[in-house]
């Protein structure tokens, strides 16, 4: 009887993702959801910029500006997001402060805005963007990289709170 309570599915534990596995969830979901939330920005005219400028250089035909582009985009930016989550991960996870995500965030800006900015037409160069679509873009990325800055930060600090007990305990 003991046995087949221990088997019943309510009492297993769930086994926590690998480390790694939450490097790409914190990716991805960080990538949709400041990205969604920039393309409401777009729609309440906080900026010029729709997440639609991703697909815009690859892609021909009106689909791209319609609800597709939009959801496409959307999604895409999720999976790049992804290797910037990777490479705050090999770089940055040791340090648990929110202004290494904030300062990543504006290093993500900078390299979108300045550096990358010739592969985009539909971003303006960066001295022909107005002041409010600047500043919106800023506080996007910032939040972006607080986001996945500070999640890849506890999830590290956990890991290693863990093995410090662990170790105490087999001590």
């Amino acid at each position: 009887m003991a046995e087949d309570q221990a088997k019943l599915e309510q009492s297993q534990r769930e086994k926590p993702l690998s480390y790694m596995a939450m490097v790409i969830t914190i990716g991805f979901v960080g990538g949709i959801l400041w990205s969604g939330l920039a393309y409401l920005a777009y729609v309440f005219n906080f900026t010029e910029i729709r997440p639609n400028v991703i697909i815009e250089p690859w892609t021909i035909g009106a689909w791209k500006d319609q609800w597709l582009g939009t959801v496409i985009s959307i999604i895409l930016i999720g999976i790049i997001s992804i290797g910037a989550a990777v490479i705050y991960y090999l770089a940055l996870r040791k340090f648990s402060s929110m202004y290494v995500g904030l300062g990543y965030g504006l290093v993500l800006f900078l390299l979108v805005f300045l550096v990358l900015n010739p592969i985009f037409p539909g971003i303006h160069p960066f001295n022909e963007l107005t002041r409010m679509t600047v500043i919106t873009s800023v506080c996007i990325y910032i939040l972006y990289g607080v986001f996945v800055g500070y999640s890849i930060s506890y999830e590290e600090n956990e890991i290693q709170r863990n093995d410090k007990r662990e170790e105490e305990v087999s001590s």
